[in-house]
């Protein structure tokens, strides 16, 4: 049996908001959680592979992984994760997961993802972008999927703009995550399955 209360799959993409998403991470394995990373390659403009690991005490994966080992990391990722979160989440990562393209780690791997685990995302851009008639598009369609899309903030963005598209604080992203593993092991322990 594990020692760990449940196995999170922590996926970041690029954007200025990945400071915040640290603040989750921490949090999450200070409270007993065993994460893994994920990164694209723009997130590693924001946040160096060496504060994921060291926060994680886990090696990372990221958008080059394919080129690096033969191994197909995004099946064992999505095996081996409890749930999968993607915070933040740009409008790019967004619209690629809605359509169904697979042409990097994350998306890769979502779509190789057993969808009876929780999955959530937690978007994070500018208001234009979050308005966007594509970028709503594509987040009622993950809607339907039966992915828990996280609302954004209002406030001000690192562009200079004020209004909604803001990430919520990770107090907020945490309590999610807490939520929804509960509702799995609920789920779980009412079909006779193992709980997480």
């Amino acid at each position: 049996m594990s020692k760990y209360k449940a196995n999170i799959l922590f996926q970041l993409t690029g954007s200025i908001a990945c400071y915040k998403a640290c603040n989750v991470i921490s949090k999450l394995v200070q409270n007993g959680f065993d994460v893994k990373c994920a990164c694209s390659k723009n997130s590693l403009n924001f946040i160096g592979k060496a504060t994921l690991e060291g926060l994680t005490q886990n090696q990372g994966y990221y958008y080059d992984s394919f080129r690096e080992i033969n191994s197909p990391e995004h099946i064992e990722l999505s095996k081996w994760a409890d749930i999968a979160v993607i915070c933040p989440a740009t409008a790019n990562t967004i619209n690629k997961l809605a359509a169904g393209a697979a042409d990097d780690l994350i998306s890769a791997t979502f779509l190789a993802f057993d969808f009876t685990k929780p999955y959530i995302i937690v978007p994070a851009m500018n208001k234009n972008m979050y308005f966007h008639p594509a970028t709503k598009r594509s987040l009622e369609i993950l809607k339907k999927w039966k992915i828990k899309v996280l609302n954004t903030a209002k406030g001000h963005q690192a562009c200079g703009d004020s209004g909604e598209g803001r990430m919520l604080e990770p107090d907020e992203i945490y309590e999610e995550i807490i939520s929804s593993i509960s509702g799995a092991s609920k789920k779980a322990a009412m079909s006779g399955k193992e709980s997480l």
